[in-house]
């Protein structure tokens, strides 16, 4: 991927957007607790220990296979782990049933590749969760998602289908989406990677309002300009492990580990 390194300048960033909350005292929001999870002969969470307090954005970097999207997808169960534990809000992570169906109503999860109902309008998308599960009137849901996606920037096209929408306008659909289940925790899950380069910033506007808003946010990304930006802390990770986790003005200007240093020096040269 092609990073232009003048967008780590601190000069580019519009101090405005710069996100710097504090973490709740108390519980964190999110706790992992030495999580291992193989595929197979390959160990691709190694002891993983993580937590992430309520209002932090943490972006997750690292190479290719570090195993950055299987952590993102273990917080809500898509991936299984062996050992280990993981709560949300204080509460262990349910295995099946009815529980992990309430948790995942809990954690709104974006993928790269939108997942919206080809069949279904976008208001349609966006209502469905909140009337299924939350058992919201229709009226309730309808009028909750013309505001989601007002916030996104596509309530115009709120009667369309999502092959008639750009894959940026989908991929905010998609965040609306989420938002419209009033998630604890939101994770991102290389949420740009399936985009035209010119339909990246529009989303990755929408995720830094977001972040301005405190919303506890987990992402996934190769953005490295929006991690700058947004995040409260970046966790680097490496075949498996967390090797590194600072402030992101710290982590991209004095990484401590070798492994964070050859990655850094590889992204910002190209």
């Amino acid at each position: 991927m092609s990073i232009d390194p003048e967008s780590m300048s601190d000069s580019v960033i519009d101090p405005h957007l710069m996100v710097r909350y504090v973490p709740a005292m108390g519980e964190p929001l999110v706790v992992m607790s030495k999580v291992n999870k193989h595929f197979g002969d390959l160990h691709v969470l190694r002891d993983i220990d993580l937590e992430v307090g309520r209002g932090e954005v943490v972006i997750l970097i690292g190479p290719s296979g570090s195993g950055k999207s299987t952590l993102c997808r273990t917080i809500n169960r898509l991936e299984t782990f062996e050992s280990g534990s993981i709560s949300i809000d204080g509460k262990p992570l349910p295995e099946e049933g009815k529980e992990l169906a309430q948790l995942r109503a809990d954690v709104g999860m974006v993928f790269q590749s939108f997942n919206l109902f080809a069949h279904k309008t976008i208001l349609e998308n966006v209502t469905l969760g909140p009337i299924k599960v939350r058992r919201q009137s229709k009226a309730e849901a309808d009028k909750r998602a013309r505001e989601l996606l007002e916030r996104v920037g596509v309530q115009a096209q709120a009667s369309k289908y999502p092959a008639q929408l750009s894959g940026g306008q989908q991929q905010r659909v998609a965040i609306a989406r989420s938002l419209a289940m009033s998630p604890k925790v939101m994770l991102f899950d290389e949420p740009t990677s399936a985009l035209d380069p010119e339909m990246i910033n529009e989303v990755l506007d929408v995720m830094v309002e977001l972040a301005r808003s405190g919303m506890t946010m987990i992402v996934v990304t190769h953005e490295m300009g929006f991690a700058r930006k947004a995040a409260n802390r970046v966790v680097f990770m490496s075949d498996g492990q967390i090797v590194e986790q600072a402030p992101p003005q710290e982590f991209f200007t004095t990484p401590k580990t070798d492994r964070a240093k050859d990655f850094l020096s590889k992204i910002l040269t190209h």
